[in-house]
């Protein structure tokens, strides 16, 4: 996707685009923004469109892609479909009403992790898993990208949360405990 923005020149008078603000006065023709004359092109990391499918559910798109399958153990379901490589996993599974586990769609958190069983994903931006766990076949759907057909299979927040921060806790998992909890707030 190519994203057309106004160049320093329009911003730097007043902060904003012409086409964002009023402009009252008798000179505002000469301050105002044309996209022909002012054009500064960036590209995303998305490439296409969640939405450009055919009637057949296929991408006219000339971006390859790759058929997901996703084992959703908390719902007991399995849903497959069809994610172009340039688009993430999850923002691809909404845009066809496929409901899959996630948080903070930022890729810091373990809620839409998954368990690779096959295929290949590439994951620049996930930063709640770390490399052991990405080497072992961990990944997170909201920013993953799939460059094989892929068969990954969801898995407890809590449990990849534990891999990944257990070694950190001496005791091991911390069982709360609701009297001494009640003790605190009445402290407050």
């Amino acid at each position: 996707m190519e994203l057309v923005l106004p160049c320093n020149s329009c911003t730097s008078l007043y902060g904003q685009p012409a086409f964002n603000r009023n402009i009252t006065s008798p000179r505002s023709n000469f301050y105002r923004f044309n996209p022909s004359l002012c054009r500064s092109k960036t590209t995303s990391e998305l490439q296409t469109p969640v939405e450009v499918t055919d009637r057949a559910g296929s991408y006219s798109s000339s971006i390859p892609t790759h058929k997901v399958t996703v084992h959703d153990r908390q719902r007991g379901v399995v849903h497959e479909f069809v994610v172009p490589e340039d688009q993430y996993i999850l923002h691809t599974a909404e845009s066809q009403n496929i409901t899959l586990p996630f948080a903070c769609r930022h890729g810091c958190c373990t809620s839409c992790a998954v368990r690779v069983k096959s295929g290949q994903i590439r994951q620049p931006e996930a930063l709640g898993i770390s490399a052991e766990l990405k080497s072992k076949g961990y990944a997170l759907l909201c920013v993953g990208f799939p460059t094989s057909d892929l068969e990954v299979e969801t898995q407890d927040e809590d449990e990849v949360y534990w891999l990944q921060f257990g070694r950190y806790f001496a005791r091991g998992p911390i069982d709360r405990d609701d009297y001494a909890l009640e003790l605190a707030m009445g402290d407050e």
